[in-house]
């Protein structure tokens, strides 16, 4: 028996791993090669063999035509309930964190969450594996339903209006671009600004607005570092807003809560001691100390919730447009 032909049959047997029929889809794709092979002129030989492989075409289509006639891993009716339960199941996770992040606690739901004592810092770089972890969880339970072949009929929540009953009111093109514009010119104004006044000052954060003797509101490390992680979230945005001016897609969002996100992780990692000027610190620390702290940290924590909800809310639109697309193409 060819080595080339047993090569080829181990390569499609990969790809129908797990499926009871496997051993006879197997014999069935051989029974056909070795006919074609012998329909060809010239003696039954490895390289006729071969020919009638090629023209059979890559392990991996053939594997997918009969795959295509059983049943799927998850059934198409379920592919949208896998993108709600998972923004759901995320949602519950994200509040959870935040929550363990304020008590400083790890908190349990068992048999579903477990959210470690976390610093602010490690929340944000638990929760994209978290988002992974329910995405996994969810496609578990479907990918089940579906292998038992039972008709379940499963809770669709609301939580909104879907896409598909949303009717957007018509854009009118030049409008929007013409307040993106304005936008991104606005937010270049304040980028060029913030970068004047750190090549001057070495900061941007000021106690006074008398700039013949401006007087700096951080300590001069502190000042310097928060200065460029505040003008980089600028430029972030006037980047964004131009690239909106000729693409709307949703990716643009979606990078840009990615960045603003690391960016406000690396406003937490500052340490609030030595943070104040020694002038400032003297005056309002004794007294407004731990007060200022927790309100600084807890406004950070809002907007970055705040982010967090709108990126996975472009996620879920991004993924809903992609299965709609695929099942149209369908």
């Amino acid at each position: 028996m060819s080595d080339k032909l047993e090569a080829y049959l181990e390569e499609i047997s990969h790809y129908l791993a797990g499926r009871a029929e496997r051993e006879e889809i197997l014999s069935e794709i051989r029974s056909h090669i070795m006919e074609k092979a012998a329909e060809g002129p010239g003696e039954f030989t490895d390289a006729a063999i071969e020919r009638a492989i090629a023209s059979f075409g890559p392990a991996r289509k053939v594997a997918e035509r009969y795959l295509a006639e059983s049943r799927p891993i998850i059934a198409p009716a379920y592919k949208r309930y896998l993108v709600r339960y998972t923004s759901l199941l995320f949602a519950l996770h994200a509040a959870l964190t935040v929550l363990a992040v304020v008590l400083k606690k790890e908190l349990i739901v068992f048999p579903l969450l477990y959210i470690p004592s976390v610093s602010v810092i490690g929340a944000l770089m638990y929760l994209p594996a978290a988002f992974l972890t329910d995405l996994g969880a969810v496609a578990l339970v479907l990918y089940f339903i579906t292998q038992s072949g039972k008709d379940i009929q499963l809770p669709w929540p609301k939580f909104g209006v879907d896409l598909d009953e949303f009717k957007p009111r018509p854009k009118r093109f030049w409008l929007s671009r013409i307040a993106t514009a304005v936008g991104a010119v606005i937010m270049l104004a304040i980028t060029d600004f913030a970068l004047y006044l750190f090549a001057r000052h070495q900061t941007i954060f000021f106690v006074n607005m008398d700039w013949t003797d401006p007087r700096p509101l951080f300590s001069p490390g502190a000042g310097r570092r928060l200065s460029l992680i505040v003008i980089a979230m600028f430029a972030t945005t006037t980047l964004s807003l131009l690239v909106k001016l000729l693409t709307r897609s949703r990716w643009v969002d979606v990078v840009s809560n990615v960045v603003s996100l690391a960016l406000i992780g690396l406003v937490l990692t500052q340490p609030f001691d030595n943070l104040f000027a020694p002038e400032i610190a003297g005056k309002i620390l004794p007294k407004l100390g731990p007060w200022l702290k927790y309100t600084i940290l807890y406004s950070l924590l809002f907007v970055a919730l705040m982010i967090a909800i709108d990126l996975v809310k472009h996620i879920v639109i991004i993924s809903r447009r992609k299965l709609a697309h695929a099942e149209h193409i369908k």
